[in-house]
């Protein structure tokens, strides 16, 4: 019983969608983490929470006047933890990260039982914020107002101000990178979502249950509009949700000392973690992930695993530029589901504790069929990536507790970074772009992303009423990706772009 003692495994897995009628009588975000944690209580059979040694909180942010939440939740619970601690940051790779960590401590004997729990009540939260405001904003503004984290100045003038303005950067650059026609990348994204809608309406864990076609997706429509190019609403993550989800980790030995049927039990192997520059103006590039492909390659040798061993996968889905560069360092085929929980778009997004609602319905899935599973979270700005294997197999004596950072790794497969210049003008070209939009759908302007003649970095915009350059960016008929122009001073301090077609140099 030596190794058992030191072999961790999820013993209770639980989550919660709360969706009264009247969003003011939801639970806040204390409220779904204890919820989920008694569920996943429950489910290894009770009696688990008073006994925690560990408990570890993903960073919500729907109800920020609660400030750190562990040592209430462990009030609630009835618990006395020697570790109790809250993520700094909503990154949707924390709850690998922080499974990963509880493994390593079961498995270093430092604890017996460990907790990770998050839940954001964010669809809650809007409608108090509407309320208090006067008016009716849609759930999913307040949310993104909430999340939005601080940039420079310069770079909100240019509006790229939230991961959903940013991830639109890879995907334009992928779709070039890749030869893809816009027409080809939208049908891909198309068909990943599609799926993962398939999954969601299997899934009672899921928040929105509701198959979706291709053309149902990746079509615009007042149902469906554009958000920021080439995303629809469809294609990007929901957070107007309220929902939680944690897991209890254990030993082998203390979960069969206490009944619980080995049928059940979920190993936890290795993993890999690596990260991008916290400046996603200061990358090497738009169409890879140096920190991702490492992250990913690396969990699949750590485990002696080849791509076709993995019976599930969950790739992270805020957009669908992330699933698409992951599929394509494993080599996971597009006719199989990326997802075993429904994607943030369908199974919901609550900010950065999606990935734990993707461990509970990895180890039911587990439990029913199948050996192995790779999870993958992705967080930050495309910035922070952390994969890990579950898997139904014992693994070997010694496999945790394991360093999860490869970071070096990481930094040396990273291409030399272009310096970056404010206030640029002259010749260049777009290295990638994207078109905000307004609510109504119109343009509010374009974002380019381009190197000018000495291969320096910098910003400039498109014009609303610049429509023929607006039509370039998004009408397919060309690749914009690479095309030559001219940036030049603008009225108010913006650098403005014009094709090199357009203007007289």
């Amino acid at each position: 019983m030596k190794d058992a003692n030191r072999i961790p495994v999820i013993v209770g897995v639980g989550q919660v969608n709360d969706r009264p009628e009247d969003p003011l009588r939801g639970l806040d975000s204390l409220g779904l983490m204890e919820a989920a944690l008694r569920a996943a209580d429950a489910d290894a059979g009770g009696g688990w929470l008073s006994r925690l040694d560990a408990l570890s909180v993903v960073d919500q942010l729907s109800f920020r006047q609660m400030g750190p939440l562990p040592l209430a939740l462990a009030e609630r619970l009835g618990a006395r933890p020697r570790i109790h601690e809250q993520t700094a940051e909503a990154n949707g790779d924390s709850p690998v990260r922080l499974l990963h960590e509880a493994a390593n401590r079961v498995a270093s004997g430092a604890v017996e039982v460990a907790a990770v729990v998050g839940g954001e009540a964010l669809r809650t939260a809007a409608r108090r914020a509407a309320l208090a405001a006067g008016d009716s904003p849609s759930a999913h503004n307040a949310a993104t107002s909430i999340g939005v984290q601080a940039h420079a100045a310069y770079r909100k003038r240019y509006g790229l101000n939230s991961p959903v303005d940013v991830y639109p950067l890879y995907e334009n650059a992928c779709r070039a990178a890749y030869g893809q026609t816009l027409a080809e990348a939208q049908r891909e994204s198309g068909e990943i979502w599609s799926r993962f809608s398939q999954v969601a309406a299997g899934n009672p864990g899921a928040w929105i249950r509701e198959p979706l076609s291709v053309e149902e997706i990746v079509t615009p429509s007042p149902s469906n509009r554009p958000i920021a190019f080439p995303y629809w609403k469809r294609m990007v993550a929901n957070s107007a949700v309220n929902q939680g989800a944690g897991f209890l980790v254990t030993s082998l030995a203390n979960a069969l000392a206490h009944g619980v049927p080995e049928d059940r039990l979920v190993y936890v192997g290795r993993g890999a973690a690596a990260h991008e520059p916290e400046d996603f103006l200061a990358r090497d590039g738009y169409a890879s992930s140096p920190s991702m492909a490492v992250s990913l390659r690396r969990t699949l040798e750590l485990n002696g695993l080849t791509v076709d061993m993995l019976d599930f996968v969950e790739l992270y889905s805020c957009f669908p530029c992330v699933p698409k560069m992951a599929r394509r360092v494993l080599g996971w085929p597009l006719e199989k589901p990326a997802t075993v929980f429904g994607g943030l778009t369908f199974g919901g997004g609550p900010i950065a504790n999606y990935m734990s609602h993707a461990v509970v319905s990895m180890v039911q899935r587990l439990r029913e069929q199948g050996r192995h599973g790779l999870l993958f979270g992705n967080g930050g700005f495309a910035t922070h990536n952390h994969s890990l294997v579950l898997t139904r197999e014992p693994p070997p004596a010694g496999t945790l507790p394991q360093p999860f950072e490869h970071q070096a790794e990481a930094d040396a497969a990273r291409g030399p970074v272009p310096p970056f210049v404010e206030d640029a003008t002259g010749p260049g070209r777009i290295e990638t772009y994207t078109v905000l939009y307004e609510r109504d759908g119109s343009p509010r302007f374009g974002v380019i992303v381009a190197r000018g003649a000495s291969g320096e970095r910098f910003l400039a915009k498109v014009p609303a009423h610049d429509t023929a350059g607006i039509d370039f960016l998004c009408d397919g008929k060309e690749e914009p990706i690479g095309s030559e122009g001219h940036a030049v001073a603008g009225p108010g301090g913006d650098i403005l772009w014009h094709r090199a077609s357009s203007c007289s140099v």
